[in-house]
């Protein structure tokens, strides 16, 4: 119930500080194990990211922000768990794959830290999408954060990652991160969903 106060309240602040609109929603299915792999440029990408997404999206937070009272348990209650700092703890790994084993949806950051532009993805993402038997859909979020400019949340066609992950290999994992990074590039540029 917290998740869907909170996300009600936020879709109408974003929508009215940044004009925030959602582009190919349709293209996230509405059951089973979804990986939303998107560019990253601000703290508050989390918020973009899932703001207009109709299921629960789930995160990894800093564990720091857990300690900070009442807002480490709201961050916990819409969705976040905590990561130790320093990189993807195997702990946090395992609790994203059950998560996505369980049918929800994770949001991702490839980059692994924020970029002006879309940088190199990190294959976490893939890692965890193939293990968990997860669909990958990519998401570009387009706009400078400014007040009254519009944003976009561009979501693009779910990506097949079978021919990668049954190569067995990490060049087969290198090539799949490498084409959801090129669909960012192309929505974030284009402003329109990849297919």
């Amino acid at each position: 119930m917290l998740y869907l106060t909170a996300r009600a309240i936020l879709r109408v602040i974003y929508y009215l500080l940044y004009r925030l609109e959602a582009r190919g929603i349709d293209n996230i299915p509405r059951e089973g194990p979804v990986v939303l792999c998107s560019n990253h440029k601000s703290l508050q990408d989390p918020i973009t990211l899932g703001v207009w997404v109709p299921r629960k999206v789930h995160y990894m937070a800093k564990e720091e922000l857990f300690r900070i009272p009442i807002f480490g348990r709201a961050i916990r209650a819409v969705g976040a768990f905590p990561v130790k700092r320093g990189g993807v703890s195997k702990e946090a790994i395992r609790t994203a794959i059950t998560l996505l084993q369980g049918g929800n949806v994770m949001g991702i950051f490839p980059e692994g830290t924020r970029n002006e532009t879309v940088g190199m993805g990190k294959r976490g993402a893939v890692t965890m999408a193939a293990r968990a038997k997860a669909i990958v859909v990519p998401v570009a979020l387009v706009g400078e954060y400014r007040l009254f400019r519009k944003m976009l949340a561009v979501y693009g066609a779910p990506i097949d990652l079978t021919p990668y992950v049954e190569q067995g290999t990490s060049e087969g994992m290198e090539q799949a991160t490498e084409l959801i990074m090129d669909r960012i590039k192309e929505m974030v540029r284009t402003g329109k969903p990849a297919s």
